[in-house]
């Protein structure tokens, strides 16, 4: 564990696979499509979604191609590899359509999320969201994960006009938090735009690697949320439950 810094005045979250477990709800939503298009592979389509997904949704991000027409392009990617060859549009929506109902079935937090957001919460700091994703989808997790109340603003990609690591999303965040970003950390779980946006926006980066990968020198990086309590000085949310 780095030296513990100065405590922020707020703190920032990533939302998918920081406090939500993403990989799970989207890999229900994936074997829902597979079922439909009759694929048999789930490592190959896995890893096929993951690698159109950060094509398509950064495409999309930059201005590049429409809501709509991402989600196409993911769809028809994993038809391709499922042996068919040509797809409709109206299709792959309907397919996407089937992929977000899966994905929202397999919704859930980790085990840390509550216990430390309570803690951070009832500690005074003022807590944000600050994610790519869609702001619909967003405010529909975490009214269903009953998240909601722990937040002072959600602040979105779709919303703002930028993602990250565009350091302007990061300063909008800042600034509904009502803190300079030289007082906020920003806690995700991905180098590239958590980590790198983070810095650049005069944030403090913390990386949540749930996934054990190889960490980044200079970066404070966790292996679950339970360990930010300690960095900020609270007292470990799994100790003072008894879950020891």
């Amino acid at each position: 564990m780095p030296n513990t810094p100065a405590p922020p005045a707020a703190i920032c979250f990533d939302l998918d696979d920081t406090l939500i477990d993403d990989v799970a709800a989207s890999s229900a939503g994936l074997r829902a499509v597979m079922e439909r298009l009759g694929h048999p592979d789930f490592g190959a389509a896995r890893a096929l979604w993951d690698a159109q997904t950060e094509i398509s949704f950064g495409a999309y991000l930059r201005g590049d191609l429409s809501l709509e027409e991402q989600r196409r392009q993911r769809i028809r990617a994993l038809a391709v590899q499922a042996g068919h060859a040509d797809i409709a549009d109206h299709h792959c929506d309907e397919l996407y359509r089937i992929y977000l109902d899966g994905h929202r079935s397999g919704w859930q937090v980790f085990p840390d999320t509550f216990p430390v957001l309570a803690a951070l919460s009832s500690a005074g700091y003022r807590l944000a969201v600050l994610t790519n994703g869609i702001e619909s989808l967003q405010h529909a997790k975490l009214q269903a994960l009953e998240l909601t109340p722990y937040f002072h603003a959600v602040v979105c990609a779709d919303t703002v006009g930028v993602g990250k690591p565009d350091p302007r999303i990061f300063h909008a965040t800042a600034q509904r938090l009502g803190v300079e970003p030289g007082a906020c950390w920003h806690v995700g779980d991905q180098i590239q735009a958590d980590g790198v946006g983070a810095v650049a926006s005069g944030m403090r980066p913390v990386i949540v690697d749930r996934q054990a990968r190889q960490p980044v020198e200079g970066v404070t990086t966790l292996s679950n949320l339970d360990e930010l309590l300690s960095l900020v000085g609270l007292p470990s949310s799994v100790a003072a439950t008894g879950l020891l």
